[in-house]
């Protein structure tokens, strides 16, 4: 392919060859070959391939055949009601799905609450954080739960009776429920349509299982984009395969249930030992500095990352400079989740909401995931609020943490092993990962959330044409 009038720089444009994988020329007025398709690229601008650095494919994929329960499409419990409602009245008596609830919503729900709208069918809701999920009776008594039995399930209970309330119960309610793994067809295609070439998937509970689904999805060409696969124990010691390898150990932390320090370290050290690095979820600012105290305590090695830290101090983010580690964040829920962080949290804890700037400033790479489905896969959207800091609904948040554009490309155009880092280049020999936008260079950085893609390839393959 001859990709032409292509605009690598603002007002710098040039042609691009490409031959298998790579790219084999690139200078102005390179002329097509007999048979050679060509793409006009119209003097657009045009950058390696995007990848998104935090996402859950299997997640995102259920979540698109699964109910919308949470805001913005469902913003109070009158309207959960309704659509749950008429979701369960439909035909059929298998399991409904719901995705997205926040608390904002209609408080903090159980199996009562779902039961009046869903009173016959099986149900499972999942929180936003991807860390809860809530039964009503009818699918507690599909996975059989009773609650005159002291079982040894994870279900919360009051006085003996199950609430619906399942924390961090991903695994257990994959091994209940059994089933396939979802194609990933849709997803991939999505994500390609963002410009995205290759991502990261952070689901702590990957292993083996899931490392044959990704590579079979990949054989068959549902999967498009490279994937560098985070996970379990279970996948160590790392191993790869053209288009998939194994990333870090993903580790997990919940503050109101922290695991025990010296295992934890012990656990760090173990993951170096297998070639692997380490990715620690840390959301609250307690879990983010027992996150770098057990990484210092193990020894930091080149790849150790910070996911999220989502609510950092000046001091944290000195600490975390001073540990050598790299920070993936999600700049995107300042904007989608930002009106209800005002109305929620103190003002010392807003200051310090999803920090981009002051890690940048400080010398830390800074790199960025949509999380999704836990938030938009489009990654144009959360580069413009990593560069505006405004809610969905125009108001202002962190506005000294907003980034200029070098440093908004770095979160989606770094490399897979350097989140962050600097931007790959389009050059002679390299992979041929790259998107054409939908204007030049100049109108770029007017409306992020505005660009469109209207080509991407994917080591050589077009991966998406509008």
């Amino acid at each position: 392919m001859l990709i032409i009038n292509a605009s690598l720089h603002a007002g710098h444009c040039v042609a691009l060859r490409i031959e298998g994988e790579r790219i084999v020329e690139l200078a102005p007025g390179l002329r097509p070959r007999a048979g050679e398709e060509v793409f006009d690229a119209a003097t657009a601008a045009v950058l390696p391939g995007l990848h998104d650095h935090h996402i859950h494919l299997l997640a995102y994929a259920a979540a698109l055949e699964s109910v919308v329960c949470g805001p913005p499409q469902v913003s109070d419990a009158a309207a959960l009601f309704k659509v749950l409602a008429e979701h369960g009245a439909r035909a059929g008596n298998g399991w409904m799905r719901g995705v997205g609830y926040h608390e904002s919503v209609a408080g903090d729900i159980d199996r009562v609450w779902l039961d009046r709208a869903v009173p016959e069918r099986p149900l499972r809701i999942q929180h936003r954080s991807g860390q809860l999920w809530i039964f009503n009776s009818a699918g507690l008594q599909r996975l059989g739960i009773r609650d005159d039995v002291a079982g040894d399930d994870p279900f919360e209970r009051h006085a003996g009776v199950a609430s619906g309330r399942l924390y961090a119960g991903d695994a257990w309610v994959r091994e209940r429920l059994g089933g396939r793994m979802p194609a990933l067809d849709e997803v991939s295609r999505r994500l390609a349509s963002f410009g995205i070439t290759g991502v990261t998937d952070a689901s702590p509970d990957n292993a083996l299982g899931e490392f044959l689904h990704f590579a079979d999805e990949a054989a068959r060409g549902a999967l498009r984009q490279d994937v560098l696969m985070m996970g379990s124990v279970a996948l160590d010691p790392a191993w790869c395969q053209p288009g998939l390898a194994v990333g870090a150990t993903k580790i997990h932390l919940r503050e109101s249930d922290l695991p025990d320090f010296d295992a934890t370290c012990a656990r760090i050290v173990h993951s170096h030992q297998s070639g692997r690095p380490v990715a620690v979820h840390c959301v609250t600012l307690t879990e983010l500095m027992f996150a770098v105290a057990a990484l210092q305590g193990a020894g930091v090695r080149a790849g150790d990352r910070l996911e999220h830290a989502s609510l950092t101090t000046p001091e944290a983010v000195a600490l975390v400079r001073d540990a050598g580690l790299t920070v993936v964040t999600q700049p995107h829920f300042v904007f989608e989740r930002g009106d209800a962080y005002l109305s929620a949290l103190t003002a010392d804890e807003i200051a310090g909401l999803y920090r981009a700037r002051s890690f940048v400033s400080a010398g830390v790479a800074v790199g960025a995931g949509s999380d999704a489905p836990y938030g938009d896969a489009n990654p144009w959207r959360s580069m413009a609020a990593a560069q505006q800091r405004r809610t969905r609904g125009g108001r202002m948040l962190g506005a000294d943490e907003r980034l200029d554009a070098a440093a908004v490309l770095r979160l989606y155009g770094s490399s897979a092993q350097r989140p962050g880092g600097e931007c790959r280049c389009l050059q002679v020999g390299a992979k041929a990962d790259l998107c054409v936008l939908d204007r030049a260079w100049g109108a770029v950085f007017e409306d992020l959330a505005a660009v469109r893609v209207r080509l991407t390839l994917g080591r050589g393959r077009i991966l998406y044409a509008a």
